[in-house]
């Protein structure tokens, strides 16, 4: 029998990670920090299938091992593996309940709506960028406060609270954490939902907030419970991966003057380079979990019932069977069907569009406003922050 691939916590390089698990097979064994044994899904066609596929369910009721006892409260990565009752922890008719609720804030009318307000948080931010400079960490002054200003006023967060939440979501989302801080970790973010909900429930607002606790639909309103948990679900993907994808594609432009070349002219969109962008550098690498209720067959590999699968779009997004022989290379011109960097069936994440838009008004205003812009260091000098979930730097120094 194969023994497993180690993922590394501390990996410096998504891609070449990325590529040692697509060479081993479109489904492999993986180990994960202490010991915890799952599957990752790396290739496009076996993702596409497996995502769509209803054996494998979001409730931590079919993973063996945590049943089992087998997986401490004190594991790293244990409140993104058992997030509590949300949209992406359930299936089924429940799933639909609760996603029914969050898609009707991010329908193609409402996320158009807010293109004025993202424009102006864009034009306010690039102003603060110029007055930091010339040097500044884009992540901190651009990048992050970006997407949360957005999500925030979606949500009815105050602007005092962003960097609480970033924090906390910064250690959450950590691979290397000291186990003793993950039970306080995950209680201060329960407690930080918990307190909006609460809020919002004796002062409803004009926020998602209270339309979510306010909705109605069959199989009644949300319970304090859901609406924490779905709220702690919304804040990180609303946040979290619009700062990645940003950040991720201002490097790739940087380190490939070329392509940026190509944008500047007209010659290519900058919905483009969002895509390819989002192919060759997910904001996410691996997508934490599935479970298997029964045996399940993908190719030569077997997934065990009660088995933990996870999603590599590390090496799904290079797949040379699904973008050539040139899956390695950024390419803005490339035909950018079919990512699945926001994944793929029932669980494709409702915020997609959201996060696109965001992306395709700051990325030209950023470049426009900062023609000059570069990195103040070589790019191999860039550090990634140590999570095997997000695909994320700690900083991104640049000079305007």
């Amino acid at each position: 029998m194969t023994a497993p691939i180690l993922m590394d916590p501390l990996a410096t390089d998504n891609a070449a990670e990325g590529a040692l698990l697509r060479a081993a097979g479109p489904v492999v064994e993986v180990e994960l920090m202490g010991g915890v044994r799952a599957w990752a899904v790396t290739r496009h066609a076996a993702a596409r299938a497996l995502l769509n596929d209803e054996r494998l369910v979001k409730s931590a009721q079919h993973w063996a091992a945590f049943q089992r006892g087998e997986i401490p409260k004190t594991w790293p990565l244990i409140g993104l593996a058992v997030p509590g009752p949300s949209l992406v922890t359930t299936d089924g008719a429940e799933h639909r309940r609760l996603r029914s609720i969050v898609t009707q804030a991010f329908t193609p009318r409402r996320v158009e709506a807010m293109r004025p307000g993202i424009e102006a948080v864009t034009a306010e931010l690039l102003e603060r960028v110029a007055a930091a400079g010339p040097e500044v960490d884009l992540k901190t002054v651009f990048a992050f406060p970006l997407p949360m200003t957005v999500i925030g006023t979606l949500l009815g967060v105050p602007e005092q609270d962003h960097a609480t939440i970033r924090d906390l979501y910064e250690r959450f989302f950590s691979s290397v954490k000291d186990p003793a801080e993950v039970p306080a970790i995950i209680a201060g973010l329960n407690a930080f939902v918990q307190g909006l909900v609460a809020k919002r429930r004796a002062e409803p607002g004009d926020d998602l907030t209270s339309a979510l606790l306010a909705a109605d639909v069959e199989g009644g309103p949300l319970t304090d419970a859901e609406a924490a948990a779905t709220l702690r679900v919304i804040i990180a993907a609303g946040h979290e991966t619009t700062v990645n994808l940003i950040s991720n594609a201002v490097r790739a432009l940087l380190t490939h003057p070329d392509q940026l070349e190509l944008v500047r002219k007209g010659e290519v969109a900058w919905s483009a380079v969002v895509e390819e962008s989002l192919r060759w550098t997910p904001p996410t690498s691996n997508f934490l979990f599935r479970f298997a209720t029964e045996d399940l067959p993908y190719g030569d590999a077997v997934i065990p019932a009660g088995d933990a699968v996870l999603i590599s779009y590390n090496a799904i997004g290079r797949d040379p069977a699904q973008h050539g022989v040139t899956a390695e290379v950024f390419d803005v011109t490339r035909d950018p069907a079919r990512i699945l960097s926001f994944g793929h069936g029932p669980h494709v994440c409702p915020g997609a569009s959201l996060a696109r838009m965001e992306a395709q008004i700051a990325l030209p205003a950023l470049f426009a406003r900062f023609p000059g812009l570069r990195l103040a260091v070589a790019d191999h000098e860039l550090r990634p922050s140590p999570s095997m979930v997000v695909n994320s730097l700690k900083e991104l120094p640049v000079l305007l």
